[in-house]
């Protein structure tokens, strides 16, 4: 959303908090989009959406996995991850079997195809990295921040 003025960010600090240039929502909102609008020239090349580039970096950090581990571990419910994991099985990047010790169970792994695109998806980060224009301590703090936002301690 454009000002008046061409700044891409919407106003601020008109004192009342109520404004919605002035809610933490909208900003996370904002940074959450910006986010995905800059994985996207990087992941097109190597035939993935956002969401797909998320269940290739977890398979990458430990396959085989469980549907559902891979959905708690991506905070995404069953009926988002499944057709997710659907599509990349169609474009032959991952494999689902059924567990043998439990038929309830689907166990989703990277295959040769999918295994072969790791460098490039592992290189995804260092490019967003230099897109954000934030040095390494900016980023760690920026991610704590974020994860304190997203998966609060419970006392």
């Amino acid at each position: 959303m454009e000002s008046r003025t061409g700044d891409p960010r919407p106003s601020t600090l008109t004192g009342s908090n109520n404004t919605l240039g002035e809610q933490l929502s909208f900003a996370l909102y904002g940074a959450a989009n910006r986010m995905v609008r800059l994985h996207k020239p990087f992941l097109e090349p190597l035939g993935l959406t956002f969401p797909q580039y998320l269940v290739i970096l977890a398979l990458l950090d430990g396959a085989p996995q469980t549907v559902g581990a891979l959905g708690a571990r991506l905070d995404m419910d069953t009926g988002t991850i499944t057709p997710l994991v659907k599509r990349l099985e169609a474009a032959g990047m991952v494999s689902r079997v059924r567990d043998r010790t439990d038929e309830r169970r689907v166990l989703v792994d990277l295959t040769t195809a999918g295994r072969a695109l790791e460098s490039e998806v592992r290189g995804v980060t260092d490019q967003i990295k230099s897109a954000c224009q934030l040095d390494e301590p900016g980023l760690q703090d920026l991610r704590r921040t974020l994860e304190g936002l997203a998966y609060p301690a419970v006392d």
